[in-house]
């Protein structure tokens, strides 16, 4: 397991706000992704503590910084013998903002878009909605 485009690792829940930041990036280039706490970027499972707090933790953090909201699945699992969290997460109202921030995803990295950016990715989503005299 590495880092890629749509996957995102992360030491420990002491990462969460650069992990929801993550998380805006996929959901704006792929509309779903993985998230793991508890695995470092090499792959490697390190764990960590995983309580009902923490899960919640995690919950809230999305519930609060992202927007749209999003509803993601959030589970603790178990790799190479370690206690690790899970977010499976997926959306289709693109943007989406991190701290009030939008974000793409580049290989393993976040970039936060520019207003030109945000204002074609906003574009190409409604392209689809718009008939041939330009209304919506």
């Amino acid at each position: 397991m590495k880092e890629s485009e749509t996957l995102e690792l992360k030491k420990s829940t002491s990462e969460l706000k650069e992990a929801i930041i993550s998380l805006a990036s996929i959901l704006n280039k792929h509309q779903k992704g993985e998230l793991y706490f508890g695995v470092k970027n090499n792959g490697e499972a390190v764990g960590q503590t995983v309580t009902e707090n923490t899960i919640r933790e995690v919950s809230r953090a999305i519930a609060e910084h992202i927007e749209p909201k999003i509803f993601p699945k959030i589970d603790e699992i178990i790799l190479e013998g370690r206690k690790c969290v899970h977010v499976e997460f997926s959306g289709n109202n693109i943007p989406y903002y991190a701290y009030g921030r939008a974000y793409i995803r580049v290989g393993d990295e976040n970039r936060q878009l520019s207003a030109n950016e945000l204002e074609r990715l906003i574009l190409n989503r409604n392209k689809d909605k718009i008939s041939w005299d330009g209304e919506v």
